[in-house]
């Protein structure tokens, strides 16, 4: 606690059973008036911790918000995190459909379900909350769409295209009006049987992992492959996927030639093509993270200079490395009450859309992400290209 405020961090308590290690509540705090004392509190709290949840916000500003994230990162410049999408094929990406920004705060973008008369300058939108039938290869039934899910897309928030365009640091989501009343089953495979890994979640929730348990979970021998590989993302590549399918678990894609063709994109060059290492320090407690985006992954970069470019077997490596990390004891799944402001640090954690609404449930959050100042900084010898 800080002697100079009230503000206190508190570990989150996770259900009995879980092995989710990261996460804390703050309390004592309105990031409207956040003094320079209380930010620098937090700042270290959110590189400590990982995913920071402050109760009561519903006040903030998107002003403020947007202030905040920009405060974590100061040297970035005031983009949002996928940079101007204009003359860059944005109408084909798989972004497109699911954002509404903020016309006084470009930065802030909203995002939920249903329909909304008029927010923050924007009038008579539609939000569409992304439903795995519209993604994955397979489906859940219709008739049991609102009592089973799935994880929609396991993902960084970052553009992954774009010299100028560094994943960013830090994602905040703030909780406007939250449909409540009921929970859902998130299944992670396909056999229909009952058997495969399944987990109970809140309604609406927002999944997150941590990505340096996820790299803890590893063998020795993939560890030192992590730590020295590099993955290389597709130009463009939310138009890239965007006539591919997920897989089942919503951790990457299923390999069957549905990726948009190089010569199809919008027009890309190598010199904006993002080469990341696999693993990113964290910069205040130096622990590695496996921080991969396993959908948008097009090659990887070994040690010794080889390059994996079959996407199969690209896609079955990852998956092999990330899946341990998404199991249900080490998924915490946020249970959503209005006035909730999420702040994960989007270089340490992978995060998830899930469940399904009906038509009624109105949903709306309002999210700030902007582009890193540099890039991740990996184990040595793996730098970003």
């Amino acid at each position: 606690m800080s002697s100079a405020t009230r503000l206190a961090i508190h570990p989150l308590r996770h259900p009995e059973g879980s092995k989710v290690d990261f996460g804390a509540l703050v309390t004592g705090i309105d990031i409207e008036k956040l003094t320079d004392a209380d930010f620098d509190l937090v700042r270290t709290a959110l590189f400590t911790h990982q995913v920071l949840v402050i109760k009561n916000q519903s006040h903030l500003s998107p002003r403020a918000q947007f202030a905040l994230n920009h405060r974590l990162d100061p040297s970035a410049a005031p983009s949002y995190g996928h940079g101007s999408q204009k003359g860059r094929g944005t109408d084909r990406s798989i972004l497109h459909p699911d954002l509404k920004t903020i016309p006084h705060q470009p930065q802030v973008q909203v995002i939920g379900n249903g329909f909304v008369a008029a927010y923050e300058g924007l009038e008579n939108i539609t939000l569409r909350h992304p439903h795995h039938r519209t993604f994955h290869a397979t489906t859940i039934p219709a008739e049991r769409d609102l009592t089973h899910t799935r994880f929609y897309r396991w993902h960084i928030d970052a553009a992954l295209y774009g010299a100028t365009l560094a994943p960013p640091v830090v994602t905040t989501l703030l909780a406007v009006q939250v449909p409540k009343g009921r929970r859902q089953i998130c299944q992670y495979e396909d056999d229909g049987a009952g058997d495969g890994d399944e987990l109970d979640v809140p309604l609406g929730t927002t999944a997150f992992v941590s990505g340096e348990t996820m790299y803890g979970l590893l063998s020795e021998a993939d560890k030192a492959f992590a730590r020295t590989t590099r993955v290389e993302y597709a130009p463009h590549p939310y138009v890239w996927m965007s006539a591919a399918k997920s897989r089942a678990d919503g951790l990457g894609l299923v390999s069957e030639g549905k990726e948009v063709p190089l010569d199809d994109l919008p027009p890309w060059e190598d010199a904006e093509l993002q080469i990341l290492p696999m693993c990113w320090k964290n910069p205040v407690t130096g622990n590695l993270a496996l921080q991969i985006h396993p959908s948008a992954v097009r090659r990887l970069h070994l040690a010794d200079g080889a390059v994996v470019d079959d996407l199969a077997e690209v896609r079955a490596i990852v998956h092999r490395l990330q899946r341990p990390g998404i199991a249900p004891p080490f998924v915490y799944p946020h249970d959503w009450e209005e006035g909730d402001l999420v702040i994960f640090h989007n270089r340490g954690v992978l995060h998830s859309v899930v469940g399904a609404f009906a038509e009624d449930e109105v949903r709306l959050f309002r999210q700030c992400n902007i582009a890193g100042s540099t890039f991740p900084v990996g184990p040595e010898g793996t730098a970003a290209a």
